[in-house]
């Protein structure tokens, strides 16, 4: 008789106020724990990590780095590296700069998606503190496939709205504090898993082509317009064309070349792209301002007075325009779909 099939692929996701929630969960994990731990923390693309060396002195499990064809093996703790997507396929760990998704690169999301493809009802996905809803998506494929979803309890979270988000849209298993994430993380991996669910081809196909595209910017070659509806929405990053795809309740969008955006990460980056819009129209108003004050200057030291009038006035009045745009930029809200979490 074959052994029973136990969960053996932990995958967490955590981004702002995520790390103090992580250091906790690592370091109650005991040394014998007998599945394979991947780490997501989102951080800046210009800023070396030491999270795998600040994790490996909290408690008996190496932690690394992640590399690049480097074998999964249990109780190993596997550390995302800067500016880079971090997934697993055939129990190997890829490590690749694809595009981003939901702006960031590491991404929750890719990782959750490819432990799913390769691990199916095995894996168990945690998210942890964080804003906005990078791993909601993951999640969703997790469960998809017949794997567990856990998030930090969002009142133990510093920054709720990840875990929020995710229990909003996922039908999440345990909803709990991250200090008591380990003993319950060893109890979940000697339960036998539960049955496969049915795939559909589609689901399946569109999932497998979402993990090529996080390891190569190929998303137009692999067809991804086809795979969703196109919309009238571009791209913030490349002004790519969008196609809207959807997972349950969840809608997320992906451009031609593949970046990806859930609904919340795409409105707080267009609406971040209109601020550095209105900066940029300040600053060319501004710069008009100047160069009319200037001609006028060269007219009046030119005893060309009536010329030089009328370039003060242009200058006046470009100068009250400046400043209507100045009071906007200063008024201008960055925005998401986490505004109506708090709404009652």
């Amino acid at each position: 008789m074959s052994k029973p099939q136990c969960p053996d692929i932990i995958v967490i996701g955590s981004s702002a106020g995520g790390l103090p929630a992580l250091m906790e969960l690592v370091a109650g994990l005991p040394a014998n724990f007998p599945a394979a731990i991947l780490v997501v923390q989102h951080i800046p693309p210009y800023s070396e990590s030491n999270l795998h060396n600040i994790l490996s002195r909290l408690g008996p499990l190496p932690a690394l780095a992640a590399k690049d064809g480097e074998k999964v093996m249990p109780g190993h703790i596997y550390v995302a590296i800067a500016d880079h997507h971090l997934l697993v396929e055939k129990e190997k760990l890829i490590v690749r700069k694809g595009p981003r998704e939901n702006r960031f690169r590491p991404s929750v999301d890719a990782l959750f998606r490819s432990a799913a493809y390769t691990y199916g009802n095995r894996v168990i996905g945690i998210v942890l503190s964080g804003a906005l809803d990078d791993g909601t998506s993951g999640l969703w494929t997790i469960k998809r496939l017949g794997g567990l979803a856990l998030i930090q309890h969002p009142q133990d979270a510093l920054f709720p709205q990840m875990p929020v988000n995710a229990e909003q849209f996922v039908t999440v298993d345990y909803s709990i504090p991250a200090s008591q994430m380990p003993a319950l993380l060893s109890e979940l991996t000697v339960k036998p898993v539960k049955s496969k669910p049915k795939i559909t081809k589609k689901e399946l196909a569109l999932l497998q082509t979402e993990i090529v595209i996080a390891t190569r910017d190929n998303a137009f070659q692999m067809g991804i317009i086809k795979m969703g509806e196109l919309t009238p929405f571009t791209c913030p990053e490349c002004h790519g064309a969008l196609s809207q795809l959807k997972e349950g309740k969840i809608i997320r969008f992906r451009c031609h070349t593949g970046h990806a955006y859930t609904i919340s990460s795409l409105l707080s980056e267009v609406t971040d792209n209109v601020e550095t819009i209105l900066w940029q129209a300040m600053q060319a108003l501004e710069e008009t301002t100047m160069l009319l004050t200037k001609v006028a200057e060269h007219f009046e030291s030119g005893e060309q007075g009536e010329i030089a009038k009328l370039f003060y006035r242009k200058a006046e009045i470009i100068k009250k325009r400046s400043q209507l745009v100045h009071d906007t930029v200063l008024t201008q809200e960055i925005m998401s779909t986490d505004l109506g979490l708090s709404q009652p």
